[in-house]
């Protein structure tokens, strides 16, 4: 006979929950109690399966990075440069032009966040970004070296060209821009792409 209590709650739904909760309001406009309530589960509960909320938005963020943004992993292995800013650029307006997600970024809301409780959330989402922009720039530095990038053309500068442009398309569809208007930023941004060298 199998020992002990049964979790009360499936841990993969709660975890898909809190994902859209986080994603909706951020890291401090979610409470306690919107947890509670939105998973089905009492804070002692809460507590035993996840921690304390920070833990359990660093869990979600795991899960959001490898579902939602799985798309900027595999843009990153794309064959040339030009394929890679598509991917990423397509990928953003897919991501945010899809009415099933909630809209913008979990990684934009997570930052969204004041007060000094919040302060570490804040700085490990800067230090996601950041890391998000030097795969970007590896990627587009070992472009230029095979000679898919004209000489004249700064990994550096088109790295945080794309950063801004997804995170600005997932800026604007919370004020409510449509797929296809994402996809017209998306096709402006990539025809501004320097031509290959080759």
């Amino acid at each position: 006979m199998p020992t002990g209590r049964p979790r009360e709650f499936d841990t993969e739904r709660a975890l898909e929950l809190a994902t859209s909760l986080f994603w909706q309001k951020g890291y401090e406009g979610t409470s306690l109690s919107d947890l509670t309530e939105t998973l089905g589960i009492t804070r002692p509960s809460l507590y035993a399966a996840f921690g304390n909320k920070e833990a359990l938005f660093r869990l979600v963020l795991q899960r959001y990075e490898a579902k939602a943004g799985a798309y900027r992993t595999k843009a990153l292995k794309a064959p040339t440069a030009l394929e890679v800013a598509r991917q990423l650029l397509e990928g953003a307006a897919e991501l945010h032009g899809d009415k099933a997600n909630p809209v913008g970024c979990l990684g934009v809301h997570g930052a969204l966040a004041c007060s000094d409780e919040a302060a570490m959330i804040r700085r490990d989402m800067s230090a996601h970004r950041i890391a998000g922009e030097a795969a970007i720039r590896r990627r587009l530095t070992r472009a230029k070296a095979e000679g898919d990038l004209p000489p004249n053309a700064s990994p550096s500068d088109l790295a945080r060209y794309l950063s801004v442009v997804i995170y600005g398309m997932a800026v604007q569809s919370v004020g409510g821009a449509s797929h296809a208007e994402l996809r017209r930023v998306a096709a402006i941004a990539l025809s501004q792409w320097p031509k290959s060298a080759r």
